[in-house]
């Protein structure tokens, strides 16, 4: 004799639904008001209206695919059907207010006194020394720690971020709130996709800090571990911008071994003298050539990232540690062009290695406690 299942629950589904992560804001479509209705048939058919931010949302068939094989895993259900609606204007203010945690808007979070973000400007005194592949190389090895990781393209007349990463969506705008692109799980966000084609940007300071601003202020980057910013070379007004809205980020220089680049590259991490920012430390890229006999070849001459380290550490009076040495790798470069970090594509390789080095130290470092309130009250008598 054969007996029919019974049609599964609202509680049931619900609960496969709240294993549903939006996959802009990664949180679950439930907690985020997204689900709209649940119907359920006798027979076991299960219709979910499912609300999306905007009309355009470029994600809609991944929501659309997780949300029914989240539902068939359901017992009971013998068929999914998935339509799709969009938020009211009072909806998407609602959910804007959820995700700022009633915070104002446009205030950004990595400045508050109590953010437990790690932020990183990746500096460089002059360009061409690898200071962008360092960036995404080392938001991806950090982020496959499993830390949640966010970068910004600061570096607005010569951005790179999005290629190297390999992002091609535009990000999505909820009214004026935007949700970065994620590649590699890492979010990211650059003035590259604003400007249409490979058009250049012609922005003098005012604007640039403004640009700035909107990208830490205006983009829901969720709860973050740690936020890596490309910066231009040398030290000119985005430098002087990231002081100025996150005064806790650290400063990263990106050097090369030749001696004329090293001497440049002093110049950007002294600029922590007069904004009164932490050096992390000194990374050193294009060390060496590594020859098929195991010998190494110094093409850029020697030493150039220990002097940064040794001559920052006797200016700022406190000690600036070589992070790390990266050797010349053809397939870095593959990597970038690719889109695919080399530490991800070609983990054993010699550059790969070292940057997973590097990003495991940055990784395990706790937040200091400097801008921080701890909390405590004076005891009364």
């Amino acid at each position: 004799m054969e007996y029919m299942s019974a049609a599964p629950t609202q509680d049931a589904v619900l609960a496969a639904l709240a294993t549903v992560d939006d996959p802009e804001i990664k949180k679950p479509i439930t907690e985020l008001g997204m689900v709209d209705a649940v119907e359920i048939s006798d027979s076991g058919h299960v219709r979910v209206t499912v609300l999306l931010t905007i009309s355009g949302c470029p994600l809609k068939a991944t929501l659309t695919e997780r949300t029914t094989q989240a539902v068939q895993s359901v017992e009971g259900v013998t068929g999914v059907e998935v339509r799709l609606g969009v938020m009211t204007d009072e909806q998407r203010t609602a959910l804007k207010e959820q995700l700022r945690g009633g915070a104002a808007e446009r205030e950004i979070p990595f400045a508050k006194p109590g953010s437990l973000t790690r932020v990183y400007a990746v500096a460089s005194g002059k360009g061409g020394v690898g200071k962008s592949s360092v960036t995404v190389n080392l938001a991806a090895a950090l982020a496959e720690q499993g830390l949640s990781v966010g970068v910004v393209d600061a570096d607005v007349y010569g951005f790179s971020v999005p290629r190297m990463l390999g992002v091609e969506q535009r990000p999505t705008q909820v009214d004026d709130m935007i949700l970065p692109p994620i590649s590699h799980d890492v979010k990211v966000i650059s003035i590259g996709m604003f400007v249409p084609g490979n058009q250049p940007v012609v922005w003098r300071g005012p604007m640039l800090h403004r640009a700035l601003q909107q990208f830490l202020a205006d983009v829901f980057w969720g709860d973050l571990d740690v936020l890596l910013l490309d910066l231009p070379p040398g030290t000119g007004d985005i430098a002087i911008s990231v002081a100025q809205l996150i005064p806790g980020a650290e400063i990263l220089v990106v050097t090369t071994p030749q001696q004329a680049a090293a001497e440049v590259a002093e110049r950007a991490g002294a600029i922590a003298l007069q904004t009164k920012q932490r050096v992390a430390g000194v990374i050193e890229n294009m060390s060496w050539l590594e020859l098929p006999d195991g010998t190494r070849q110094e093409l850029f001459g020697a030493g150039g990232g220990r002097t940064v380290a040794e001559s920052l550490t006797r200016s700022i009076g406190a000690e600036v540690p070589l992070l790390g040495q990266i050797p010349l790798d053809v397939r870095l470069r593959e990597g970038a062009d690719a889109g695919t970090p080399v530490v991800l594509g070609e983990p054993t390789s010699a550059a790969a290695v070292a940057l997973r080095g590097i990003a495991k130290g940055l990784g395990a470092r706790a937040r200091g406690l400097a801008g921080r309130s701890l909390g405590l009250t004076p005891a009364g008598r």
